[in-house]
């Protein structure tokens, strides 16, 4: 079977998620039936008398998980919170590692834009209170 990918109409199927010994994945499709392994992995796995562990769906939704409550990620200790459920997640194997690690980088993002808010809102308070900054960058002496 093979699948054509120039062509945007092609059912997309995932690959298989077996992993080499070198860390390559098998360029087969997977089955989601055969949890998400090829037609050969499953049967080696099953011949091996191996578990059978399904694969973390990547669109289910999480969020009565994640999220506790009306969480508007206010502050550095929502976002502290939302780290370790989503921790709790990866280990239990509830999440895909790559859909953590994309979630994990959003969150670091909110993180920074909080950070960029609160500078902006000092530098606004300053200018409003009309104090005066004083900034001590003088030069060097010049050396001849």
């Amino acid at each position: 079977m093979t699948i054509d990918t120039t062509n945007p109409q092609a059912p997309t199927t995932s690959r298989c998620h077996y992993r080499y010994p070198n860390g390559r994945r098998c360029t087969l499709p997977g089955l989601p039936a055969c949890s998400g392994l090829c037609l050969r992995h499953y049967n080696r796995q099953v011949a091996a008398g191996l578990p059978l562990v399904p694969s973390p769906n990547d669109f289910t939704d999480l969020s009565a998980d994640l999220l506790s409550g009306p969480s508007e990620f206010c502050s550095g200790d929502d976002l502290r919170q939302f780290l370790a459920r989503l921790l709790v997640l990866v280990t239990k194997g509830g999440i895909s590692p790559r859909r953590a690690a994309v979630l994990a980088y959003i969150a670091n993002q909110l993180l920074h834009s909080h950070r960029a808010i609160q500078k902006e809102a000092y530098t606004q308070k300053e200018s409003d209170t009309g104090a005066q900054r004083i900034i001590i960058d003088m030069p060097g002496p010049t050396r001849d």
